[in-house]
């Protein structure tokens, strides 16, 4: 009985499959319906038409032109590790080992400068770049830093290069496609694509005590290795140099910044003529608005001061806390990264024509800029070098004065292989006092920290503004 009925299911499974097979092969599935072109109403994509044409060669041009400028940057430095504020007779300096590191730069004359980040060559020993042939390499030497905006330049003893031709970053427009061009995790004379996301970004990433950041932002493929090289037009005109990611993971995650070719190429300029940024300050602290400065105000844009800091007397003098600066030399403002970059492209006694709201009523001022200083002369470098110490050192500013509200002080600057780094002291660093006396002159600090055995008892202030106490033990 039990075989019988499992003939009569295996008979209706059979026939079942054979009605369903046919009741979808005849009202479902249509296999001459099937198109593999688009229908005549909906247009093809053709990919090869011409404005994909001219955007892939525009693609292949600009990396021909722009790869010979975009060199690879290798670092070499001692890093050493503080073991403790106390030795009692041992050394209180772990000394770790050296460490590599890379980065990319960018050629900006035939006869050897090349621009890069100033955290890409930070407290290098040693830095070698190598060029894009992959064949020459050579020993670059440090012509000047300026950490506010992140660029250092760097000079080759060597002619006849490919320097890249720069664009105006002021007309660069959003949606406006970028080549990415520099040496991620070692792979040299790498080349991505992507469009400009954004202007004027301010992500606070330059730890400075007057950063210039207004990032041009790209979706770009920017990865470690990017760092100083190069983001370019489909001309192959330089745009940007490329700076940092935003990641959690510390690879490309979508978004890369750029500093804008303008203000790379004014700063390049000083530190190759003066050795140093020649910045023009205002002379207030300025920030951005929200919604209820707008409807207080009845503006819709715009950067609000905030205070003087009384370093420019001409500012203290023609400006009040509430203007809104709306303009500035013609330039519209909308941010405080806006009115960081607009006063960047200019120098100590350079004119800042500003156009503002003060009590609901337009006003028109000009400023004079001034330099750290308080006055409009351009600055020349005034620092020493200590080959013991491993650091540059020069006396605050009235403005640095101002700032950390301390009287007197000694900075430190460009920090190599010495006594600076085994003591774990960071760029930027201003000594107060030293065993108890003010620090007040550079060359008797230089000569004291040099010859000096025994106990060392610091007090100084560092980039942010944070005071430190420090004590170090010298044999």
């Amino acid at each position: 009985m039990k075989k019988v009925n499992f003939i009569l299911i295996f008979i209706s499974c059979v026939f079942a499959s054979f009605i369903g097979s046919w009741i979808f092969t005849d009202y479902f599935e249509k296999p001459e319906t099937i198109v593999v072109n688009s229908p005549p109403d909906i247009p093809k994509r053709i990919v090869n038409n011409d404005s994909n044409s001219d955007l892939e060669n525009g693609f292949v041009d600009a990396s021909k032109k722009t790869t010979p400028s975009v060199v690879f940057i290798k670092t070499e430095s001692q890093q050493y590790q503080r073991q403790s504020f106390w030795s009692f007779g041992f050394d209180p300096f772990g000394r770790i080992g050296k460490v590599a590191s890379t980065g990319s730069g960018v050629i900006v004359s035939d006869d050897g400068y090349i621009v890069t980040n100033h955290h890409v060559i930070k407290n290098a020993d040693k830095i070698e770049v190598v060029l894009s042939n992959k064949r020459l390499t050579y020993q670059a030497n440090l012509v000047g830093a300026d950490p506010s905006s992140d660029l250092a330049m760097l000079k080759i003893e060597t002619e006849n290069l490919t320097p890249i031709q720069f664009a105006n970053s002021d007309d660069l427009e959003i949606g406006e496609w970028v080549l990415a061009v520099g040496n991620p995790f070692n792979l040299t004379s790498t080349v991505t694509a992507g469009i400009v996301s954004a202007k004027g970004r301010n992500i606070n990433i330059v730890n400075n005590q007057f950063p210039i950041e207004s990032f041009i932002q790209t979706d770009a493929a920017i990865n470690p290795g990017n760092s100083g090289g190069a983001l370019v037009d489909l001309e192959g005109n330089l745009v940007g140099v490329n700076t940092a990611i935003a990641s959690k993971t510390g690879s490309y995650v979508g978004y890369g910044f750029a500093i804008p070719a303008n203000i790379v190429g004014k700063i390049i300029e000083d530190l190759k003529n003066y050795g140093e940024l020649q910045r023009g300050f205002i002379g207030v602290d300025v920030s951005d608005i929200d919604e209820s400065i707008i409807a207080k105000l009845g503006a819709e844009y715009g950067v609000l001061v905030s205070r003087s800091t009384g370093t420019n007397e001409s500012a203290s003098r023609l400006l009040v806390a509430g203007d809104l600066i709306q303009y500035i030399n013609g330039y519209k403002v909308e941010t405080k990264a806006d009115f960081d970059e607009r006063i960047a492209y200019l120098r100590p006694g350079d004119k800042a024509k500003l156009m503002l709201i003060r009590d609901k009523k337009a006003e028109e001022l000009e400023i004079v800029l001034v330099n750290k200083e308080g006055t409009t002369d351009l600055l020349v470098k005034n620092s020493k070098f200590s080959e013991i110490l491993g650091a540059e050192f020069e006396l605050i500013s009235k403005l640095d004065r101002s700032s950390y509200k301390i009287e007197n002080g000694v900075k430190v600057t460009n920090i190599t292989n010495g006594k600076i780094r085994k003591m774990s002291l960071s760029e930027g660093f201003i000594f107060v006092k030293i065993n108890n006396k003010k620090c007040t002159d550079v060359d008797d600090l230089i000569e004291y920290l040099e010859s000096y055995q025994g106990q060392v008892r610091i007090e100084g202030v560092n980039a942010n503004g944070s005071t430190q106490y420090l004590s170090f033990n010298f044999y």
